[in-house]
């Protein structure tokens, strides 16, 4: 079945752990580690990333490495809005991100899957918008953990930026996208190693839409 004709070509995951965020990182006030309450199925207003903190980035890619054991444990306000902010986040003024992107065209869409709805991620707002209420993180993946994992983090192409005063061949659209997807994926596996020392990236296939992106394509 075909809802329009943009065309979404795949998934990428990546799964968040949530622990005890390391001192390195993230600020420890108490207040910023609180779990967020997910009683309601409603925008979420992001808080302002805190640029300011951080650890050496030589540190973090020597001791990357993937995790498959995570606590069910909401995350905080704080750490769910950086993680946002961090995969494809505006950083300037003029409506560049955090990530590059070929062609400065911006095709992944950043959806949030937490255990009471799907959320996509509303880049010039710095928001949430809710998208369908209920838990579907046993399909952000084949893997056993991602059913329990607080985020999941879906990024999905839309080919129609590549259909505008840029336009880009057909069999080239794949090929940048998956770049723009490696370099959000990049971002949070950094962040979110330095703050809670595990995530995982759950690979890419088609997407089959569950409901994650009901105005776009599946078959």
């Amino acid at each position: 079945m075909k809802f329009s004709s943009i065309v979404i070509v795949f998934f990428m995951f990546i799964v968040v752990a949530c622990s005890k965020p390391a001192t390195q990182c993230c600020d420890n006030h108490s207040q910023n580690q609180i779990p967020m309450e997910l009683n309601a199925f409603d925008t979420i207003h992001l808080q302002a990333p805190d640029t300011l903190g951080g650890v050496v980035l030589l540190s973090a890619m020597q001791n990357r490495k993937s995790d498959r054991q995570f606590s069910a444990e909401n995350l905080s306000l704080k750490h769910l809005s950086e993680i946002l902010w961090a995969a494809n986040g505006q950083n300037r003024g003029n409506g560049k991100r955090t990530v590059p992107s070929a062609l400065a065209l911006y095709p992944i869409q950043t959806y949030a899957v937490l255990a009471n709805g799907i959320y996509l991620y509303n880049v010039e707002k710095h928001l949430l918008e809710p998208v369908k209420e209920g838990d579907f993180r046993d399909l952000a993946g084949q893997q056993d953990f991602v059913k329990t994992a607080p985020l999941n983090l879906v990024f999905i192409a839309d080919y129609k930026v590549y259909e505008g005063d840029r336009k880009v061949d057909a069999e080239k659209r794949l090929w940048l996208a998956s770049l723009d997807a490696g370099h959000s994926t990049q971002n949070v596996y950094l962040y979110v190693y330095l703050c809670f020392r595990k995530s995982e990236m759950c690979g890419a296939r088609r997407c089959k839409g569950k409901g994650i992106a009901p105005n776009n394509w599946v078959e």
